[in-house]
């Protein structure tokens, strides 16, 4: 294989591996579920709904804290990217 080809093989790869790392799904997971409990809490509470939870927005909240859960996973992605095992120190 040429030198070129080895590189962008490589290149590949590294992505490939960045994209399926369990970090990133966790992140997009988190983020979805976050993104739809936070419009739920936002528009579609009534007042029965929030009595049942002591006056608290509970899907507002849990939506807001799945969020900066989802932020939290993807800064440690692009902190600490996965390095593969023949390129390690």
């Amino acid at each position: 294989m040429a030198e070129h080809e080895h590189a962008h093989h490589a290149i590949s790869e590294s992505a490939a591996s960045q994209l399926f790392d369990l970090r990133t799904v966790i992140a997009v997971l988190f983020g979805v579920y976050g993104i739809i409990l936070t419009v739920m809490g936002l528009f579609f509470e009534d007042e029965a709904e929030l009595a049942k939870a002591g006056g608290i927005d509970l899907n507002l909240w849990s939506g807001l804290g799945m969020i900066v859960v989802a932020v939290l996973f993807v800064v440690w992605v692009r902190v600490r990217p996965l390095v593969p095992p023949g390129e390690r120190g």
